[in-house]
């Protein structure tokens, strides 16, 4: 039993629904963050399980899953990232061992859809407030796709929520806006077949830290760790009490840890503090953060068309479209710059991957720029090959020949040798959708050329 009148009624209260309110198999599906909220929420409901599992008769009573759900933005803050990586597992190993039906899933966006695909790849403007494309990007839609697998083969599920009413005040009206008065389970408000419940939702900030801090682990791990992240990411000035447990346990932050690339916020305290406090090696993290705030609404680093080719200019005139082809080059040379200087000090640290790395060279030559490749990029920084396909393209010979036949206008060899590499981009996609646009507009674009040059 936990000393704790609140926290007991809460177990009660997911021991009832899980076996007695809803005689339905619908599965639980529990968005884990690895942070305070998320924590706390599957520490109560494995506790529940565990109780259910003494009480009543077995094996009848634990036929509902459990999921587990970590979606992995792939530019979570680093020190988190690792934390949840070791916690996952340890959740993965204890459910199989106490033969609980709870399961671990880590969803990831699309290749395509990748905070780096979309910024360096495809010149997408970093997040702000009126334009917070990542949210969807990067967050909703791995975990949509997942709930909709559930859904298919079961026909509806359940999404326990960790939010709060002790959040913040928006966050209260947010919760109650979409309560139904006497019922436990809510409408989902985009996706259907599905219906969201919020054990915690009363909680206060300090039951969220004694449950942390008094309870022990379920699954047999030390949230000592938790809270020391905690600690080192709060601010100075940010700070608020807890239930002291030992001596350790003086204070706790409320810091929020998301994306290290979050350029939405004006400033990353959490990121701040966690550098201040030791935490040294993600200072050129910090900065480069800081430099793509700078510049993103920079005139000379937009282009004045959009994606979709609308016209992108502000009131003064000046360029406000997607990031030059420049633009997002120098980007990606000061982010390799960057992984390889906090490889140094943590080899494990990847801040791009090679996957991503191949997708924006096809991104680039989409958009028919061919005067840099990622790969000779790469080469400038680390000193060694990285191959940006996989796919067998001309060899020397074969170049010698085509700028044999080319000699009296190496301007069709160049030609030529875009079109090849545009269809080794739709080969790295496995999809050819597309590709006689891209191949029409590099023909156009040398055509115009060759009318200017002959004009002049």
């Amino acid at each position: 039993m936990i000393r704790n009148k609140k926290v007991e009624s809460i177990i009660e209260e997911i021991i009832d629904q899980y076996t007695y309110a809803d005689q339905t198999d619908r599965p639980w599906i529990i968005g884990f963050s690895g942070g305070k909220d998320s924590t706390v929420l599957l520490t109560l409901v494995w506790i529940a399980l565990q109780r259910i599992r003494e009480q009543l008769p077995y094996p009848f009573q634990l036929k509902r899953q459990v999921h587990v759900v970590c979606n992995d933005t792939m530019v979570e803050n680093p020190i988190l990232a690792d934390y949840v990586q070791d916690v996952l597992k340890k959740i993965d190993e204890e459910a199989r061992n106490q033969d609980l039906p709870i399961f671990v899933k880590r969803t990831t966006p699309k290749l395509e859809e990748t905070f780096w695909i979309n910024v360096i790849g495809k010149g997408y403007p970093v997040p702000n407030n009126s334009f917070r494309w990542c949210t969807d990007k990067l967050k909703i839609r791995p975990t949509s796709n997942f709930l909709l697998e559930q859904i298919d083969d079961i026909g509806e599920a359940i999404v326990l929520l960790g939010t709060r009413y002790d959040e913040s005040a928006t966050r209260e009206r947010s919760i109650k806006r979409h309560e139904v008065e006497g019922r436990r389970l809510s409408k989902h408000q985009t996706s259907p077949n599905t219906y969201t419940y919020a054990p915690i939702k009363e909680l206060l900030l300090e039951e969220v830290w004694y449950i942390i801090n008094a309870v022990p682990s379920p699954w047999n791990f030390d949230n000592n760790i938790l809270f020391q992240i905690y600690a080192d990411a709060s601010a100075d000035d940010y700070e608020c009490p807890t239930v002291v447990t030992d001596k350790k346990h003086t204070s706790c932050g409320q810091s929020r840890f998301g994306c290290w690339t979050c350029t939405v916020v004006k400033n990353d305290k959490s990121m701040t503090s966690l550098v201040n406090n030791g935490r040294d090696w993600m200072l050129p993290l910090m900065e480069f953060r800081n430099r793509l705030v700078e510049g993103r609404n920079l005139p000379e680093n937009r282009m004045d068309r959009r994606r979709n080719g609308q016209i992108a200019k502000n009131e003064d005139g000046e360029n406000n479209g997607t990031y030059s082809i420049d633009y997002r080059y120098r980007i990606l040379k000061d982010l390799l710059t960057v992984q390889k200087q906090v490889q140094e000090q943590r080899p494990d640290v990847v801040l791009i991957n090679n996957q991503e790395l191949i997708a924006i060279q096809v991104s680039w030559n989409r958009d028919l720029y061919f005067d840099h490749t990622v790969g000779e990029l790469y080469k400038e920084i680390y000193g060694r090959e990285i191959s940006t396909s996989n796919i067998k393209a001309l060899d020397q010979t074969e170049k010698r020949i085509i700028r044999e036949v080319c000699q009296d206008d190496m301007n069709y060899y160049n030609l030529i040798d875009n079109l090849i590499t545009l269809q080794e981009s739709k080969t790295l996609l496995i999809s050819k959708y597309g590709l006689h646009n891209d191949v029409e507009r590099r023909i156009e674009q040398f055509a115009t050329s060759k009318e200017t040059n002959n004009e002049n």
